[in-house]
């Protein structure tokens, strides 16, 4: 987890806030921006148009690789096991 947190930061130059099962069903990880608000915490008016960030995991057979989908960077996730995903065909 501490290694996909990082590699996500590194790709997003911020911090980014994860949900707890990022990754545990499907390879596809999906970074929408926060909502932004107004002064006293309500949603800002007005549609995002900003479009979600994809990522998606894949393995060397030896290491779990985190791909961003914008560009094809690669991040090699440290000290991580992962597996292939199982297509629900």
């Amino acid at each position: 987890r501490a290694a996909l947190q990082s590699a996500v930061n590194e790709a997003m130059h911020t911090e980014v806030l994860l949900a707890e099962d990022a990754l545990t069903d499907s390879s596809l990880l999906i970074i929408e921006r926060r909502k932004t608000q107004s002064i006293d915490g309500m949603p800002a008016d007005g549609r995002t148009m900003d479009m979600p960030i994809q990522f998606r995991l894949v393995t060397n057979g030896v290491d779990c690789i985190l791909v961003d989908q914008r560009n094809q960077a690669r991040y090699v996730l440290a000290d991580t096991s992962c597996r292939a995903e199982v297509s629900g065909d």
